[in-house]
């Protein structure tokens, strides 16, 4: 079995972004390693788990009942409770990366950490299997290697899709202001800025409903080689059961090589 990291800020991240893939993939029996910036346990968007600000767009927006229960699956586990500091982290101690998302003012830290920007890229030079969903699409997209280039150059993705975040936005921004806003320039903007081409950001089919444990169909991810993108908390599931179906391939393929 896989030993996968996940390296979350410590305020802020997306509860249904972590805690769905983490069941997932616990539950195949990989170990997934927690990484934060100090090496104390992290804490999730508050409103997203409590829906608390959001008044009667609560249960739109806020985590869904099966985001809730793997997130609260994930606080009770060892990994979360004793995570690992940024800067102990080494690709060669892991076979794969995921990296979860989130919007609130909290992730910025995450989203500019110089030493997971580094760490992106050394996964991505190793050639092994790195999973991003929603704002982790923008950390992999601002890790650039000796070229100054984003690892994702060349490459496609997904990300969280301009009108989600606006929409988001517009309808919170009277009461809550900034806070679908994690930089006045939309991911998606930013993330089409550093790919080779524009073209190269598939923002998917108009995203309306969540996915779950049994029906994967409303999800949506893309593959390119050993990276796996999606888009928002309601692509969680599949994400989660193909980024694992990924580490599993490639596990299989060095154990054919070997």
């Amino acid at each position: 079995m896989a030993t996968i990291l996940m390296p979350v800020p410590s305020a802020d991240f997306d509860p249904t972004e972590t805690g769905v893939p983490w069941t997932i993939l616990d539950a195949r029996g990989h170990t997934v390693a927690i990484a934060t910036p100090d090496g104390r346990p992290a804490t999730a968007d508050p409103v997203m788990v409590t829906g608390k600000g959001l008044g009667l767009l609560a249960s739109v927006l806020r985590a869904d009942a099966n985001g809730r229960a793997a997130y609260d699956a994930l606080t009770q586990s060892r990994a979360f409770l004793a995570p690992l500091r940024y800067q102990d982290l080494r690709a060669s101690d892991f076979d794969a990366l995921m990296l979860p998302g989130g919007h609130a003012r909290g992730m910025r830290p995450y989203l500019e950490s110089p030493l997971l920007q580094a760490l992106v890229v050394d996964f991505f030079a190793a050639g092994k299997p790195v999973g991003a969903i929603c704002h982790g699409a923008l950390l992999a997209a601002r890790s650039r290697t000796a070229s100054a280039r984003s690892v994702l150059h060349g490459r496609r993705t997904t990300g969280l899709r301009r009108d989600q975040e606006l929409l988001a936005w517009g309808l919170t921004c009277t009461w809550l202001g900034s806070y679908y806003r994690t930089y006045p320039t939309p991911l998606e903007t930013e993330i089409r800025s550093l790919l080779a081409s524009p073209d190269d950001f598939d923002r998917g089919p108009l995203a309306l409903t969540r996915d779950s444990p049994r029906d994967l169909t409303p999800g949506f991810t893309l593959r390119d080689g050993n990276y796996l993108s999606a888009r928002w908390p309601g692509d969680a599931h599949r994400f989660g059961h193909e980024f694992a179906a990924l580490v599993e391939a490639y596990h299989l393929d060095l154990d054919a090589k070997r």
